[in-house]
């Protein structure tokens, strides 16, 4: 029975200065690894770039295609022209649509260096989503808007090769926009 008292004593004693610890800011819970990893995901999931995230083949062109118009620098009012134009009549959306797609566009992909630097992971999430027809499309409407500037300026150029080993290469089934 003395044994018996002892452990529970001891085990009293060790959740009271747990306990103590805790209150002093020192949490012994951090130690788990489990946890940890719960926690590290959380936070990549929380922190990471969203661009990195998307899904949808229509947002992903339409980004690739802001991309390409600031490749070289800022967009030109043309491209914006050119590229508003092109989700109203190959998307098919309203004026007030397009434009916000534009801005939304521009507003995750920023000034597109981290984007131009990792196309694979960009298209990652959304590259399964992606038809034949659509990843054709898509190629079609970057060249387009690559084709503003006669000189293609070498992150275009590269941008766009990067943009054809992603969406040509796979065998897809057909379907539209």
């Amino acid at each position: 029975m003395h044994i018996v008292l002892g452990l529970l004593g001891t085990v009293v004693t060790i959740l009271v200065l747990l306990n103590r610890l805790a209150e002093a800011g020192i949490d012994l819970g951090g130690l788990n690894p489990f946890l940890w990893q719960r926690r590290r995901k959380w936070r990549k999931q929380y922190e990471g770039n969203p661009v990195f995230k998307i899904e949808d083949p229509l947002d992903a062109t339409a980004i690739l295609m802001v991309a390409v118009a600031k490749s070289d620098g800022d967009m030109t009012s043309e491209a914006k022209k050119l590229i508003l134009e092109l989700f109203e009549k190959v998307f098919g959306q309203s004026k007030k649509d397009a434009a916000g797609l534009l801005i939304s566009s521009s507003h995750l992909l920023g000034d597109g260096t981290e984007v131009r630097g990792k196309i694979h992971q960009f298209l990652a999430p959304s590259k399964s989503n992606f038809t034949e027809s659509k990843a054709g499309s898509a190629m079609e409407l970057l060249e387009k808007v690559a084709n503003l500037n006669t000189p293609l300026h070498p992150n275009t150029r590269s941008m766009l090769e990067q943009c054809r080993r992603e969406l040509i290469s796979d065998n897809r089934s057909a379907d539209t926009w």
